[in-house]
């Protein structure tokens, strides 16, 4: 569980029964109801990660897109409300970056979120020494994107990385020694879902 769900939790049931006190009771129904809603959408449920030349998803949801993006593939991952929202490292290695980009909250399953909604973008330098980005991507609902790394930082693969607070997306761009193993289409998992294989290596 995210700490910040409980916070919101607590917040809500003392409103709601703040509420009830002053009116009646089922009148702060509406802010238990979403009491329990913040504790659902901020659950962090353990994953088990894949071993090997692999790179796993950053985020749960479902890919909206898989494009060619300059020598490599962009692989679009689309969260709703009701998706688990901590982000995980798509691969092991170093943080070399961490850039946040004001823009605007454009509904995140369109293509052109990408590029004109507020982000958060982690560049990830791996022990072969290639660069893995991944964005964090504000939505029409999410406001606020959250990071817990730096640059220097050290992580592995799976890693919790940060959130997005409410429906929003992620995308990762892989370089050429990438093969991708998703389509668009295709749910996948925070941490535990393969999106693509190192060419050129025994899995």
């Amino acid at each position: 569980m995210v700490v910040d769900g409980i916070y919101y939790a607590l917040a809500l049931t003392a409103g709601g029964a703040l509420v009830s006190y002053l009116t009646r009771p089922w009148v702060g129904l509406p802010l238990f109801v979403l009491a329990l809603f913040c504790l659902y959408f901020f659950r962090d449920p353990e994953r088990v990660i894949p071993q090997g030349p692999v790179a796993v998803s950053p985020a749960d949801g479902k890919v909206v897109a898989v494009k060619p993006q300059g020598e490599g593939t962009r692989i679009s991952i689309f969260l709703n409300v009701f998706d688990v929202h901590v982000n995980r490292a798509p691969v092991a290695g170093q943080i070399k970056a961490v850039e946040y980009q004001r823009g605007q909250f454009l509904v995140a399953s369109k293509e052109e979120a990408s590029t004109r909604n507020e982000m958060n973008t982690i560049t990830v330098e791996d022990a072969c020494g290639a660069r893995v980005v991944f964005k964090q991507i504000a939505g029409l609902i999410a406001r606020r994107i959250v990071c817990y790394k730096k640059p220097g930082d050290r992580v592995a693969a799976g890693e919790r990385v940060g959130l997005i607070k409410f429906g929003s997306r992620v995308d990762i761009e892989l370089g050429p020694e990438w093969e991708t193993t998703v389509e668009p289409g295709a749910r996948v998992a925070a941490g535990s879902s393969i999106i693509a294989r190192r060419k050129g290596q025994a899995q």
